[in-house]
């Protein structure tokens, strides 16, 4: 006797889709959804900061900030996600299938004062498609988003993508998350606990101390840095100060799952909720494949920057950051990311260095990888 088909709950990726979304690529988008943050206000920039766990007082504390050179808080570089839906994986096309942001690459011009008003031209830049573990044929959609600020000068660029994946498949006959799906969930002992913990008694923030390009060498490593372990008050943290792409109340939400149907997939009481409930409902992240409720792609790539930006100091300037996910980091997986100098170079003037990074799960598992550019100041005048 043949055993039932599986039960298709979502759509697919179709043929038609792909060929409407080629359509657009290039194509400047206009009338975009409207972004968590207009304003680098200084409580916008202090809840981002905190909700990747940052207490850098450059972002935090104006009396700190004042004595800088920046006479006031900036934003902290990661900040700018806030300011735009595209760039923090709003996906045109393919309603109802499954996006998964994983990944950008940044480009910042200038620092992000205070009070700096936000805006932003964006444009699909790129379809790829790929065969994959997680899902077998999966789409990844890359654009790229120009931030400006109030007088028209260009604060930041970046490139990020999504992959689109069809949920059954990925529930069904997904192998990346198989053998973790099937592990009994992990319960640290203290002395296991205490271990992660001691790597945030020992963060340190560079500060006001500069970090000179003459003294920092090729092969030197930076302090490794730990997030986790991972829990739903963690994520819901996170999108408290970068602004949930679909969390939406009431009459707000109602209007949401009405205008955009793909978007409000029903709950166990046959209530329409948004697909961004994959970070905090359990059910429903096993139900797109994932191994339970995971964090969210735009904190991973804040964490790497966040490393950078609390060994760079004050003096120090990010020009350019990568980040690649590559799998997700489920509620009880610790993380810890370790960054190398791996050149020390010269251009157009700028004293700069690259740091390779990468993150890992308590397992070895790989997280993400990722690299910075960092400009340094330099102990020779003029130079």
């Amino acid at each position: 006797m043949n055993e039932a088909m599986p039960t298709r709950h979502f759509p697919k990726i179709t043929q038609a889709a792909l060929d409407d979304l080629r359509a657009r690529i290039g194509v400047k988008i206009e009338n975009t959804v409207e972004p968590w943050c207009y304003e680098a206000t200084r409580d916008n920039i202090r809840h981002y900061a905190h909700g990747i766990g940052d207490d850098n007082p450059l972002w935090c504390d104006p009396a700190y900030a004042k004595t800088t050179q920046y006479g006031d808080v900036i934003a902290l570089p990661s900040f700018l996600f806030t300011t735009s839906r595209i760039i923090s994986g709003y996906v045109g096309g393919m309603p109802g299938v499954h996006a998964m942001w994983s990944g950008a690459d940044w480009n910042w011009h200038k620092p992000i004062q205070r009070n700096t008003v936000v805006h932003t031209e964006a444009w699909l830049k790129d379809l790829v498609e790929h065969d994959t573990r997680f899902a077998g044929r999966a789409v990844q959609q890359v654009y790229h988003v120009n931030f400006f600020d109030q007088n028209g000068d260009l604060l930041a660029e970046a490139d990020s993508w999504c992959f689109r994946t069809d949920r059954d498949q990925a529930r069904e006959q997904g192998t990346k998350y198989k053998e973790v799906r099937s592990r009994p969930p992990r319960v640290y002992t203290q002395d296991e606990l205490n271990e992660f913990f001691r790597h945030y008694e020992e963060e340190s923030i560079r500060g006001a101390t500069p970090r000179y390009w003459q003294d920092v060498q090729e092969g030197e490593d930076l302090p490794t840095m730990v997030k986790g372990p991972m829990t739903v008050t963690g994520f819901i943290a996170y999108a408290q100060g970068w602004g949930g792409l679909y969390i939406r109340a009431n009459k707000l939400a109602w209007r949401q799952s009405t205008s955009h149907p793909g978007l409000g997939i029903k709950n166990r009481f046959g209530i329409p909720d948004c697909p961004e409930r994959v970070h905090w409902e359990e059910e429903f992240a096993l139900m797109v494949g994932a191994p339970g409720a995971y964090d969210y792609g735009p904190e991973r790539c804040s964490w790497l920057t966040h490393q950078v930006t609390n060994w760079m100091g004050d003096a120090g300037f990010l020009r350019k950051s990568k980040c690649q996910v590559r799998r997700h980091n489920p509620e009880g997986d610790v993380v810890l990311i370790n960054g190398t100098i791996v050149r020390k170079f010269i251009e157009d003037g700028r004293h700069l260095v690259e740091i390779s990074q990468r993150a890992t799960n308590q397992d070895g598992e790989l997280s993400a990888i990722g690299s910075a550019i960092v400009e340094l100041p330099s102990k020779l005048a003029g130079s």
